[in-house]
């Protein structure tokens, strides 16, 4: 069905058809997602024609079904995501996706024809200008002083700024429509959109002839790229191979309160970019925290997120898609056969890391970050970890 709703037959055939899709979760693109794109536009056509009586907004109809079945925010993970996602979507600063509201739908009973009411996430948050960290920008040579000012307008500054990337969406980023963030510490939106904005203006900068290939970084590829860090110099020629299979790694310090290891952002499908903040500076952290990134790229683009920020501080356990990238990123390190078969694993000594490290012809680093994880001994081997080995190779970057 895909003509215009004139009567209460049309629309409960169309109201049959979409719950009958939102079960099948079509895939973006497909004819069946573009099917059910048009019959929410018709039924929300036909619902604004001719119902009086406004509908419950789908946030409404979540929290009362969690009133009406005694729920938690805990409770509504299996159905929305991790813990940080449910809060984002019920504070109004996530919309639903499609394999929500089929969840929600199926699982909740909620109708569809309330979960499919438009949500524009330009409408749920308007931005505020001056809540953007200019002094520091400004500071850091990201954006230019204004010429008087005590009479600048934080717009007229800042709109340039996010102009010249016009990949990035501002209101998409500050709502997190389509944004994956791990952290369970309270983060700075602003500061989130402005660092965005940076990583992809510096990745415009960055030349390739490349266009990167979906299935390109399996395992195998990972491991190979983690030989690299063998050389002085690894981080370099890390990304200097990556740009040639059109993946485009930038390093740039996180701005204050978004507490930053990585991110992976993927502004157009051919050209994924890769954020590093090097926040600890230290050959273990670039290499889990690299891999981590290109674990996203290689597992999760072809869903809902197409932005993971990642700070590596927190733990990975409720969120499915953390815990993949984890354990990818490990295996591409250190395969699990090897780490079980090796002393490394049992015993807390140098030569046990430096054995296991030449073995895999991977920095010792990498192992000693990996003994102190294993043993939750972050005392460890610190003359191991490769401290102040990382900033020094990115002089172009305003450490202090």
């Amino acid at each position: 069905m895909s003509k215009i709703i004139k009567n209460r037959t049309d629309y409960d055939e169309a109201l049959s058809v979409v719950e009958t899709l939102l079960d099948l979760d079509p895939s973006p693109g497909t004819r069946e997602n573009e099917k059910l794109e048009l019959l929410t536009l018709l039924i929300q056509d036909y619902e604004t024609r001719n119902f009086q009586i406004v509908p419950p907004t789908p946030i409404e109809a979540i929290k009362f079904r969690m009133e009406q079945q005694n729920l938690t925010q805990r409770d509504l993970i299996p159905y929305i995501g991790s813990r940080s996602r449910v809060s984002e979507v019920l504070g109004g600063k996530r919309p639903l996706t499609v394999s929500m509201m089929r969840a929600l739908h199926s699982g909740l009973g909620i109708p569809a024809n309330v979960l499919l009411q438009e949500q524009d996430p330009s409408e749920l948050m308007e931005i505020d200008w001056n809540r953007f960290p200019i002094k520091q920008m400004i500071s850091w040579g990201w954006i230019h002083a204004p010429d008087q000012p005590k009479s600048y307008n934080a717009k007229d500054m800042l709109l340039p700024y996010f102009e010249k990337v016009g990949s990035i969406n501002l209101q998409s980023v500050l709502c997190r429509s389509s944004t994956h963030v791990r952290s369970a510490r309270k983060m700075d939106d602003y500061g989130f959109a402005a660092w965005a904005a940076r990583i992809l203006g510096k990745a415009m900068s960055v030349a390739t002839s490349t266009q990167y290939s979906p299935g390109t970084l399996n395992i195998d590829f990972l491991r190979e790229l983690s030989h690299f860090s063998v050389l002085e110099e690894g981080p370099l020629f890390a990304i200097e191979h990556l740009n040639k299979y059109g993946i485009k790694v930038v390093v740039e310090r996180h701005l204050p309160r978004i507490y930053l290891d990585g991110a992976a952002i993927m502004p157009v499908k051919s050209h994924p970019v890769i954020g590093l903040t090097v926040r600890y500076d230290r050959i273990d952290n670039f290499w889990f925290t690299l891999m981590h990134e290109l674990a996203h790229i290689s597992l999760h683009f072809d869903m809902e997120s197409d932005m993971f920020y990642d700070d590596l501080d927190i733990e990975a356990e409720e969120d499915p898609q953390e815990r993949e990238a984890n354990e990818f990123a490990g295996e591409a390190l250190i395969p699990h056969d090897a780490w079980e078969n090796s002393p490394a694993s049992r015993l807390r000594s140098p030569q046990a890391a430096e054995h296991l490290a030449k073995q895999l012809n991977i920095h010792p680093a990498i192992v000693a970050g990996r003994m102190q994880h294993e043993f939750k001994a972050y005392q460890l081997l610190t003359n191991l970890v490769g401290r102040n080995q990382v900033r020094r190779l990115f002089p172009e970057v305003k450490w202090r």
